[in-house]
């Protein structure tokens, strides 16, 4: 069977900022299931304008305005499945994944995501309000998510394998789930 293409977001861009320590964590422990093919896709190397265009890209028919933003969508494209690493701030998400959403459609469509959280309450604030704006999106978001709470994310800083243990234990049936929706998806997007 095809390996599934999950591609694993980075949602923060801030300097010192954690997201990468876990979203790291997320993928070595994916990469190690034969049937997924991982990839980090950070969004400080996608560095998208703040979307500004006077239709929605799900009503756009044309190719997107600007090259980075044609260059993210096809690598959006290029996925299964996403799983989404993400801070709460002020009981919501970073304005940089918001943007990052904003910018694609089409590409989004039809495929699962799954959210890995962490900050006040675990990050559990931040997922609620991601899984409406994938909804929106056509994606398809799975039950569990990861929340990482905050005395794991100081732990963590030191020691990423000790700090994030528990939360790790959630991950096989998090990409059980993600993988198996992700192959019942695949032909309703002709892939």
């Amino acid at each position: 069977m095809e390996p599934i293409k999950i591609a694993v977001i980075i949602g923060s861009t801030r300097e010192g900022r954690f997201s990468e320590i876990p979203a790291r964590y997320v993928a070595d422990a994916l990469s190690k299931r034969p049937e997924a093919q991982v990839e980090l896709l950070d969004l400080r190397e996608w560095p998208l304008p703040f979307f500004d265009q006077p239709v929605s890209p799900s009503m756009k028919r044309a190719p997107y305005p600007h090259d980075l933003v044609e260059r993210f969508a096809a690598k959006v494209g290029e996925a299964d499945a996403f799983i989404v690493v993400s801070p709460e701030y002020d009981h919501g998400y970073p304005a940089v994944l918001k943007n990052a959403f904003d910018w694609v459609f089409k590409e989004w469509n039809h495929k699962p995501i799954g959210f890995v959280a962490y900050g006040n309450a675990g990050g559990a604030r931040a997922v609620e309000q991601l899984r409406l704006v994938a909804v929106e999106l056509a994606l398809v978001p799975i039950r569990p998510a990861v929340h990482i709470p905050w005395d794991a994310v100081t732990k963590a800083k030191e020691d990423p394998a000790a700090g994030l243990a528990a939360s790790g234990e959630r991950l096989p049936a998090f990409f059980d789930e993600l993988i198996a929706l992700a192959r019942v998806l695949r032909p309703l997007r002709g892939a």
